[in-house]
């Protein structure tokens, strides 16, 4: 299969999750085998890098690439959705140091990359082909990933977080071609017990019940709720007597859903596409990451 670009370019914008910055992410086509390149067009010389997992430099709460002074947070959801969609080789200039967070989901960046539609080029797709399974495992989270020889990708995820309200969910993904109908809009989502700890480190200042799932899991006073509530922008207040999703799910099983759409902009880090069968249980950006480095590593230098 030959490679693609996208057809034109075209502009998104919205705040981001962390800074609650106004951001706007341009999306330009790029010649054969230049991959996905992120420019950051506020800083001097505007440097520009290949997302690849050579520049990952931190994994809380989000991917964030940096090499120097060029750093780019939450790049997650944008990489999912051009690697889901096939485009191989373009360029997003963002105007600040994150991704804007849109709707939370992949849905609008995929609409985006609809709309602009895909130009075929004449370099030839290179695919990454394994001949024996790899797996990386983080025994301090619990978190287990494996990828299987296949002839094409598919996935399965498994979450587990304890909770009343989120326990164990499942999600697959048995061919890209269903990504934009069952995975694109799984938003990203948070407790409520983690709000306080996440805004005193200085994360999700951007965040609201528009582009998060919120879960309540833990009992707290209604007057405490209430203030949470009201740092959101939520008028409306939850009853602190009772548990459950402060947001109207897409899907019953949106939060695996989403670690899946993640797992794939993770993974693209590797610089290739995949061939192959990826199973993870309790997956999440450091051990998404630290796999796609050792298949990186396998990729470029195998024995």
């Amino acid at each position: 299969m030959k490679q693609h670009t996208i057809g034109n370019t075209f502009i998104l914008s919205g705040k981001g999750l962390h800074t609650g910055l106004s951001l706007t992410a341009r999306f330009m086509p790029l010649p054969d085998n230049e991959g996905i390149r992120i420019c950051r067009s506020d800083l001097p010389g505007r440097p520009t890098y290949q997302a690849v997992a050579d520049y990952v430099s931190a994994t809380d709460r989000g991917t964030v690439l940096s090499c120097g002074e060029w750093k780019v947070s939450t790049v997650e959801h944008v990489l999912s959705a051009l690697y889901a969609v096939g485009v191989d080789n373009c360029l997003i200039e963002v105007d600040g140091p994150e991704m804007p967070i849109l709707d939370g989901s992949a849905r609008l960046i995929v609409d985006a990359l609809q709309n602009a539609g895909l130009r075929e080029q004449t370099a030839e797709r290179e695919y990454l082909h394994l001949t024996k399974p790899v797996t990386f495992e983080n025994k301090e989270t619990g978190s287990l990933l494996t990828l299987i020889p296949s002839d094409r990708l598919s996935m399965e995820v498994t979450i587990s977080f304890g909770s009343p309200v989120l326990g164990e969910q499942t999600a697959q993904l048995r061919q890209l071609d269903d990504y934009t109908s069952q995975i694109a809009a799984a938003r990203t989502f948070c407790f409520v017990r983690e709000i306080e700890p996440l805004l005193k480190l200085g994360y999700i200042k951007g965040g609201d019940l528009e582009n998060a799932i919120v879960i309540y899991d833990k009992a707290m006073p209604q007057e405490q709720l209430d203030q949470l509530a009201n740092s959101l922008g939520q008028t409306l207040h939850q009853d602190a007597s009772q548990l459950g999703y402060l947001t109207t799910l897409n899907f019953d099983n949106e939060p695996a859903r989403h670690k899946l759409l993640d797992l794939i902009g993770d993974l693209s880090l590797i610089g290739k596409r995949i061939h192959g069968h990826v199973v993870a249980f309790k997956p999440g950006h450091t051990s998404n990451t630290h796999f796609a480095k050792q298949i990186r590593q396998l990729m470029l230098n195998p024995k």
